[in-house]
């Protein structure tokens, strides 16, 4: 009678563990604020956006009630935003050129080597810090800068038409503005040429579009990144040939979509 073959144990083999999208979006959320330009930016936008519009408000309430200015009151209520956005562009720059100066993307990728999933975890907590952060500055930019008019008897309550949307549209402008400047982060890798041509857009290429002859320069005007994504954070426009609200906000939706689209095929495709 033989006896019977030992048994080997059983050795469990695992392969590599995927890091999915909660880990990743738990781990860029880390990164994010575990850099003190996080907070510096978010700073900024809060103080200048709440700043210049009390500020504003203040000095032209004056005037806005003695309708010698010929501008909409409801213009100036979300006046700050136009410099407070300057801050937003430079965190979406900075979520992914800091990883790039430093060299922490290759850390990023080797700990999750699905690229794609890096990049939507990273635009999530982008978008979802931004918009948080530009409704505040707009409703505490609201309540101060309401104060002077509504000491003036010109005072814009929530209730009235455009500023809910507009407060709520701020945070949208200020999370797509962010987004945008992630993906030109992901085709140019330099914090400073980021800052320099997403605002050069913005702020330049915008408004002197308007200068085109005919047809051209109008829709030029209407149909660029920052003309139709702002109006969003406006319960009144300044400019009366931008588009509507939503309409301009779908615009700037797309563009920041195409945008990102192909950033995120250079992305899959260049070395880190």
């Amino acid at each position: 009678m033989t006896a019977p073959a030992p048994t080997l144990p059983r050795t469990a083999t695992a392969g590599p563990v995927r890091a999915g999208l909660g880990r990743t979006v738990h781990a860029e959320w880390i990164k994010l604020w575990s850099v003190r330009s996080t907070g510096w930016s978010l700073v900024a936008m809060v103080a200048l956006g709440v700043g210049l519009t009390t500020l504003v408000c203040a000095l032209a309430a004056p005037d806005l009630a003695d309708g010698q200015t010929g501008e909409p009151v409801g213009a100036f209520i979300t006046w700050g935003l136009l410099f407070a956005q300057v801050t937003a562009v430079v965190l979406g720059a900075l979520v992914v050129t800091g990883e790039y100066g430093t060299g922490m993307i290759r850390a990023t990728l080797a700990a999750t080597p699905r690229r794609g999933t890096v990049l939507a975890a990273k635009a999530l907590v982008l978008a979802g810090t931004l918009f948080v952060a530009g409704v505040v500055t707009a409703t505490l930019g609201w309540l101060g800068g309401n104060a002077f008019l509504s000491a003036e008897g010109i005072g814009i309550s929530l209730g009235d038409d455009g500023l809910l949307r507009s407060l709520l549209g701020s945070g949208l402008y200020m999370a797509g503005l962010g987004l945008f400047a992630m993906a030109a982060g992901l085709l140019l890798r330099s914090t400073a040429a980021v800052v320099s041509v997403v605002l050069a857009l913005v702020f330049l290429v915008g408004n002197l579009v308007v200068l085109l002859p005919g047809a051209w320069g109008e829709w030029l005007t209407k149909l660029m990144p920052g003309n139709a994504g702002s109006r969003i954070a406006m319960p009144e426009a300044f400019n009366p040939v931008l588009l509507e609200p939503w309409t301009g906000f779908a615009v700037f939706a797309a563009e920041v979509a195409v945008l990102l689209a192909v950033a995120a095929l250079v992305f899959t495709r260049r070395d880190a």
